[in-house]
């Protein structure tokens, strides 16, 4: 089903340094897949304003109240975002319940906001931030998540050591599941 754009609006002059808003209303549908289920359609005009080259990487907010960083995706025959579960509940959303929504193109240069423990090693291990570097957009993402959805300060460093040290040793060739034997074995190392 694909989404209506009811208010798409908030144009910037181009002149401007902040991205452009849209806004919109459309519906929360669920495909019939094991691996994608809750989501929203986005008309394909707004997702094209939103992509920069290879970059679908936007600021989602629905309904003015929760707002979460996400990638436009293509089914095949329309644009969307995939919205969670907790998001969902907190929400109390339903399936074909209408939604208001706002995209903003995602400035940040990894998707989520860099863990300062994260930063640390970056600028301090050479070795480790070439390797780091040297991962595709996609997989540098998913590290920094790895580090940043943590809520102590003393488990984002460790789990920041952990992926160095991995990195480290695989020569930047990523292997999630070694990388968490590594996460374990440091987990165990400072309990």
């Amino acid at each position: 089903m694909a989404a209506v754009a009811v208010n798409v609006g908030q144009k910037k002059p181009p002149d401007l340094a902040y991205p452009t808003m849209e806004i919109f209303s459309t519906s929360l549908q669920k495909f019939d897949s094991n691996l994608w289920q809750y989501h929203f359609p986005v008309p394909d005009a707004i997702a094209l304003r939103l992509i920069e080259g290879d970059n679908k990487r936007i600021i989602c907010k629905i309904n003015d109240q929760v707002s979460f960083q996400a990638a436009l995706m293509k089914s095949e025959s329309y644009w969307f975002v995939l919205v969670n579960k907790q998001h969902r509940e907190e929400l109390n959303l339903m399936n074909d319940q209408i939604i208001k929504i706002s995209l903003v193109k995602d400035l940040s240069e990894y998707g989520h906001e860099m863990p300062e423990e994260f930063q640390v090693l970056l600028d301090q291990d050479d070795e480790g931030n070439f390797h780091f570097r040297a991962l595709t957009k996609g997989k540098q993402r998913s590290l920094v998540y790895l580090v940043s959805k943590l809520k102590t300060s003393n488990s984002r460093l460790n789990k920041a050591l952990a992926i160095f040290h991995h990195l480290k040793e695989v020569k930047g060739k990523l292997d999630f599941k070694l990388l968490n034997e590594k996460i374990k074995l440091y987990n165990q190392q400072n309990r």
